[in-house]
Order: C-alpha cells, then structure tokens, then sequence
C-alpha cells in the first residue's frame, strides 16, 4: 500500500504528499493536464513545443539548471497524448529549491523570443530526425489519421506536420501557455524524504497566489465506433517491410481497458506469446513480432506489429495474423491468463521501488481521477476474468474495428 495524503489550494492546485524517508532524496512530479489532444487541428506540436520552452527560463529566473544542479537535483520532463510531466529529484534538504523553480514558471515564462527560436528549431529537428529521416519513423505520423477520424488522437505528439511549429507565433504561444499552465489545471506531487505540513508550507507560499486559469478546457470529440476496416499501404526505404494493425479498445481507469491490455499480452508481450510461438518461431513468417497498447486515457489502440522476413508476402502474413487472433478464444487457458495477470502484476510492483516512479503514478490516477490507482490497479488486473476476455475478443479484434498498414520496403 503506498500511502499518501491529499490537499488542494484555493487556486485549485491538487496537491499529494507522499512520505518515504528511507532515502534522504525528494521527488517533486508536477504533471500538467495537457497532452497533443488539447491542441487544435491547425496547431499541432504545442505540447510537446512547450515541453523545450519550459526549460528556457521564466518571468525572474533566467536559467532553470544552473540553481537546481548548484543544489544537487536533476530534472527532465516528457509529453504524451494526454498530459505534459515535469519533474526534479533533489536533496531532502534543498526541497525548497525545486517549489522556487517551478512556481516562477506557472506563473509565467519569460517568453523571450530568442528562446522561442532556438527551441522551434529543436523541435523542428526532432521530427525530422525522429519521425522523417528515421527508419519507421513516420509510422505514427500515418497509422494514427487512418485509426482517428474524430479524436485528436488523429495526430502524433510531435504534431502532425513540421508547419505547425515552424508558423507558431509569439501570441500563439502565450495563448497556449495561460490556457493550460495554471494551478486548476495541474497535480503536484511530493514524495520521498518530505514532511506534509512542511510541504503544505511551502505550496502555499509559492503556488498559493498563482490566479486560477480563466480560459476554459475545450472538450473533446467522441472517436465514433469503427465499423469498417481500414486499410492503407506505404513504401519507403527500410530494411524489411512491416505490418501494423491497430484496434479501438477501452481508455484507461475502465475494466475492459485491463481485459485488452491483457489480451495484447497473451498475443504478444513475450518470446512465450502466441504471436512469437506461431509466426516467428515456427512458421517463421516474421523477423520480430508484437503485441501492445497504446495506454491512453480516451479509448486508445491495441496493436500488433511486426517486421517479415525478406521474400514474405505482406498479405500472407496479415492473413496469418488474422487467423491466430481468430483463434484466440481456443488459446484462453487459465495457466496463460494466469501467467499474463502475474507478469503485469511483477511489472507494476517492479516499477514502485523507485520513489520518482510512485509520485508518477500517483499525479497520473489523480489526472484520470483517481489517485488512489496506484493502489487497486494489481486488483483491477487480478479481477479480470476469462469470460470478461472472451466477451471482449468479438469486439475489440474483429475486423471491421481494425486499421491495417502495410509498410513496403523498397525493392
């Protein structure tokens, strides 16, 4: 049981402290409500533009590293289709350090537009390297607009075109920023070598006058049941060509979002799965072969993918993929569902040994409303049972609701 207590400021800072005293490290994770799906269509890459601008200084504090390395912390930040995460691991001792940097930065960046250069052109590079120069590289950029009609899922966290970062104005980033970078819109975590009323102290004194956002949330759109399977080819210059099939299945918090994770491990998590056994190993149809989830908080995607060995049709081995996961309900044996609960399980208790990783995962329940996740999600795993799976086959991995790229390798 990873125990925690629960506050939030009159600003709406939704604040958790969590108190481990084994180590005299502290953890400070604070975790924006804004991921690539907050973003408009015409204006993609913000979020993650925003994670690079962060770091470049804020209305009183030129350098964010300089002060926190001269105290012994680190810190890095990541973006995802749903939330933007920062966070710093410091000395117990030096805690203040990290509420003193990161509250000048709620309150406001220094939007200096030399900054604003400087990390367009990074991002701007990233896709480039990442996404455009890279083998396999714009698999999302192509996969994710035949799956997503509706959502803004429809677009890759890097955005979905380098234009949208190379046009982003200096009013288009502070729109963004007093949007979304307020107090009522953020999750604080502390954890580690911490005191609560110490913690409560000093989130007081440095987010307690930062003004609650007065723009409001946009809502999202409803991804419409699939009902038709699609299907899209590509060719670029890879080593071997690729399959990529991707299936609607539940959001995260629900318990048919276990059910399909645990489906995608029975198909592909390991060298032991039905997809490796069948198709890598014995038929020997495919180089490397897998299955996962995209693990989003709206309705995401179970995928299965892998790349053929040289002289295999891309179509027969779509077809053998097809008839194994039409077989799936035959291969539901309790000592396979078993063997999946408890690698999932091994999993999520490997993960809570680090302090940084609890305080992750605290923010991370708290933003899809419950904190307490941490907690009962082994249970949620646990109380998944074989009829939930076979209920759950005929309608997250039937055809109509799969998305399938063929990515060619050229001759």
């Amino acid at each position: 049981m990873i125990e925690f207590q629960q506050h939030e400021l009159s600003n709406g800072l939704k604040v958790f402290i969590h108190e481990d005293h084994s180590s005299k490290t502290a953890v400070f994770n604070l975790l924006y409500s804004v991921g690539s799906r907050n973003e408009r269509p015409d204006k993609t890459g913000f979020a993650h533009l925003f994670e690079h601008l962060m770091f470049g200084g804020s209305k009183h504090i030129e350098s964010f590293d300089e002060p926190l390395q001269a105290v012994g912390g680190e810190n890095n930040a990541f973006t995802s289709t749903d939330i933007t995460n920062y966070y710093i691991t410091l000395p117990g001792n030096n805690l203040e350090t990290a509420f003193w940097l990161e509250s000048d930065r709620m309150m406001e960046l220094s939007f200096n537009p030399k900054v604003l250069e400087v990390q367009r052109k990074v991002v701007v590079e990233e896709f480039k390297q990442r996404y455009l120069n890279q083998p396999y590289g714009d698999i999302w950029l192509k996969l994710r607009p035949l799956a997503y009609h509706v959502h803004p899922y429809q677009w890759a966290t890097i955005g979905k075109e380098i234009s949208h970062i190379e046009d982003a104005t200096m009013e288009d980033v502070k729109d963004f920023f007093y949007q979304y970078y307020r107090p009522d819109n953020a999750t604080l975590v502390v954890a580690g070598d911490v005191n609560e009323r110490e913690v409560l102290r000093l989130a007081n004194k440095w987010f307690g006058n930062i003004p609650r956002s007065e723009s409001s949330i946009m809502s999202l759109p409803t991804e419409p049941r699939q009902e038709e399977a699609r299907h899209l080819e590509a060719e670029a210059d890879v080593p071997l060509s690729a399959l990529y099939k991707a299936y609607h299945m539940p959001g995260r918090g629900s318990k048919g979002y276990y059910t399909a994770d645990l489906l995608g491990d029975l198909l592909g998590r390991s060298k032991s799965s039905l997809l490796y056994q069948g198709l890598v190993k014995k038929e020997k149809l495919f180089n490397s072969l897998n299955a996962y989830i995209t693990g989003s908080a709206d309705p995401g995607l179970l995928m299965i993918s892998g790349k053929v060995n040289e002289g295999v049709d891309l179509e027969q081995a779509d077809k053998a993929v097809e008839a194994l996961v039409d077989d799936l309900k035959t291969q539901l044996t309790d000592e396979r569902i078993e063997k999946v609960k408890n690698q999932a399980e091994s999993t999520l208790l490997y993960t809570e040994v680090e302090v940084l990783n609890r305080a992750m995962n605290i923010a991370y329940g708290a933003f899809l409303g419950d904190p307490n996740l941490v907690n009962t999600e082994i249970e949620m795993i646990q109380s998944v049972r074989k009829q939930d799976m076979v209920e759950a086959i005929p309608e997250i991995l039937r055809k109509n609701n799969c998305s399938t790229l063929y990515y060619h390798a050229k001759q």
